[in-house]
């Protein structure tokens, strides 16, 4: 059960950089995904980014299949700033079984993101995520969009997914 994001807590001063962020998303056309071990997929997404105003950033992505409309993957975690800096961390868990943080860099309205430590339930479907990068961006009309990288036991970092978004609350 999810617990209700307080839209009453005031926004914590070391978010301020990421409050563009804050809100509800929905892919506003389907993205894409790829990857040389899969066949091309077209997907829809929402992304909900909430607070409670400690200094950490709460979200849920889900993500379903353009077509059938069945679920296919879930993200959930945390953002956290480091005070008095641009660099930022994603605390996520996957429904795949897989831990990641990624850490980065915020440069105005984009997020660069890298793998800073990653792990896996014993039995994870291989070959195994080695490492993901993404980089979230607000783009001048107003949309968000996201690309994700990712490399595996058998192939290096190479483009997995991209997507955009418009704001829906």
């Amino acid at each position: 059960m999810a617990c209700p994001a307080n839209h009453t807590a005031e926004l914590n001063p070391a978010l301020l950089p990421l409050d563009w962020l804050l809100g509800t998303w929905e892919s506003d056309e389907p993205g894409e995904g790829c990857f040389p071990t899969i066949n091309p997929f077209r997907y829809t997404e929402t992304l909900h980014f909430s607070h409670v105003g400690q200094p950490v950033i709460s979200f849920m992505f889900n993500a379903f299949h353009a077509e059938s409309k069945k679920p296919l993957h879930r993200e959930c975690g945390f953002i956290r700033v480091q005070p008095g800096t641009n660099r930022v961390a994603f605390i996520i868990a996957q429904n795949s079984g897989l831990v990641e943080i990624e850490e980065g860099e915020l440069t105005g309205q984009q997020l660069n993101l890298r793998t800073h430590a990653l792990a896996r339930i014993s039995f994870a479907k291989e070959p195994h995520v080695q490492q993901i990068s993404r980089v979230f961006q607000l783009r001048p009309d107003g949309r968000l969009e996201q690309t994700v990288s990712m490399a595996t036991d058998n192939h290096p970092l190479m483009q997995h997914l991209h997507i955009t978004y418009r704001r829906s609350s």
